[in-house]
């Protein structure tokens, strides 16, 4: 069973630039689309980015595309989510999480999550 490890997250300015990392343990990406959630205090979790696999796929929620980019490293069974111009209102725990499925965007198509990492933007 595929254990899922995030981290990478931490506190920066707004503008600032951080890249989380969500690697495979337990076993490999292989297959798998990987997807980046956030969950804001107080508020429901939220879709950020997936991408396919082997990776020719990408998909961002509207608020993020042009800043965020997610990539993934099959060789080392890892994706990547950089984050780039960030604001406050990303600050959140960012959840990354793999899927059986070559592709998927709804967080009921995901098996496997990551503990969260803390990303928190200062304004």
């Amino acid at each position: 069973q595929v254990q899922v490890i995030d981290s990478g997250g931490g506190l920066v300015p707004a503008g600032g630039s951080l890249r989380l990392s969500c690697a495979a343990s337990g076993g490999t990406f292989s297959g798998y689309a990987v997807g980046w959630f956030r969950q804001a205090p107080g508020k429901e979790r939220e879709f950020v980015a997936a991408i396919s696999w082997p990776g020719r796929r990408t998909t961002y929620q509207d608020s993020v595309k042009g800043r965020f980019t997610i990539s993934r490293d099959n060789a080392k069974n890892t994706v990547y989510l950089q984050m780039n111009s960030l604001k406050p209102e990303d600050t959140a725990v960012y959840y990354c999480a793999a899927s059986r499925s070559g592709w998927a965007v709804k967080e009921n198509e995901y098996n496997y999550w990551g503990q969260g990492t803390q990303v928190t933007v200062s304004s």
